[in-house]
């Protein structure tokens, strides 16, 4: 986390030391267990799937109630496999989608 401020105030000074003391338990138990911390590496290609898949309804297309519901249980999926991933932004966005078709009667 990075954090600016023109002052350390008593808030920020206990969240760097909450931070600082999960991060000594988390480094022990790393070494306990000969774990390797490793970045998180993303396929940019199942990114692109998910945005592709999340845009292929045309804007505007009436959708009969069956119409509408296959395509609620879709995006929910689409947008637990974009959380599963850590895109968060585009999950949001699938969630927003679903709730816009949910309101569509």
């Amino acid at each position: 986390v990075i954090m600016y401020a023109d002052k350390v105030t008593p808030s920020m000074e206990r969240a760097i030391r909450e931070t600082n003391r999960r991060r000594e338990i988390q480094t022990a138990y790393n070494e306990a267990n000969g774990i390797t911390p490793t970045t998180i590496v993303k396929d940019v290609r199942s990114i692109l799937e998910i945005s592709i898949k999340a845009d292929d309804e045309k804007p505007g297309k009436k959708l009969s109630p069956r119409e509408r519901g296959q395509m609620i249980i879709r995006l929910t999926a689409e947008m637990k496999a974009a959380a599963k991933i850590l895109e968060f932004e585009h999950a949001a966005y699938l969630r927003d989608k679903i709730e816009k078709l949910r309101s569509m009667k």
